[in-house]
């Protein structure tokens, strides 16, 4: 069995598509939060999160190896242990998600749902007053989060000498053959079902308005 080091598939094409579909709607909901001219895009960036979100929870139980849930599910212990290393500056190395990476993504697509749900009841005037205020907080929380996410990749892409948002654009990291994944035809109709998909959401959206 060959141990050469070399570009490898980690990232497929379906869970690249969410994590930049995800990034584009985040800053743009951001955007048009303050405008009520602008108010129905950002109803349809919050739908179009939020159907994302959906699909990254099936994906996390059916898609390839990195990308379940399985394969960054860590217990407190692992946790701690990969904050220690790096403050030692002798971090552990994974392929897929790290540890503290990991908890970020648990924690933005559970806010997000947060965000989802009590956006929707805002714009169909469903429930109390005080919906519109949890909105805005868990808004407030997961631009938190993300900040903080973001310092984390550039601080471990740092560490690990590793382009990060290069590999989650590519799909490539730097491994033995036998971590990779395999392309296939199946997650590139996949990943083109996504992007159709939201495409029909954001035209059927305006072309009713």
């Amino acid at each position: 069995m060959t141990t050469m080091i070399k570009k490898i598939l980690i990232w497929d094409l379906p869970t690249r598509v969410f994590h930049w579909g995800l990034v584009l709607c985040f800053v743009g909901a951001i955007l048009t939060q303050e405008s009520e001219k602008y108010r129905l895009f950002h109803v349809t960036f919050g739908y179009t999160m939020m159907g994302l979100v959906v699909f990254r929870l099936l994906w996390g139980l059916i898609g390839t190896r990195y990308s379940r849930f399985s394969s960054f599910f860590f217990g407190l212990g692992s946790i701690k242990s990969y904050l220690f290393s790096l403050l030692k500056n002798r971090p552990l190395h994974y392929l897929g998600h790290n540890p503290l990476g990991s908890l970020a993504i648990y924690l933005i697509l559970t806010i997000i749902l947060c965000i989802s749900a009590t956006g929707y009841c805002i714009f169909n005037d469903i429930g109390a007053n005080w919906l519109s205020e949890a909105h805005e907080v868990f808004a407030n929380v997961l631009i938190a989060v993300v900040v903080i996410h973001v310092l984390g990749v550039a601080i471990s892409g740092y560490l690990h000498q590793e382009n990060l948002v290069r590999s989650m654009i590519t799909g490539f990291k730097r491994g033995v053959a036998q971590e990779g994944i395999k392309n296939t035809y199946t997650l590139l109709v996949i990943a083109l079902a996504i992007i159709a998909s939201i495409g029909y959401f954001w035209f059927y959206q305006f072309g009713m308005h």
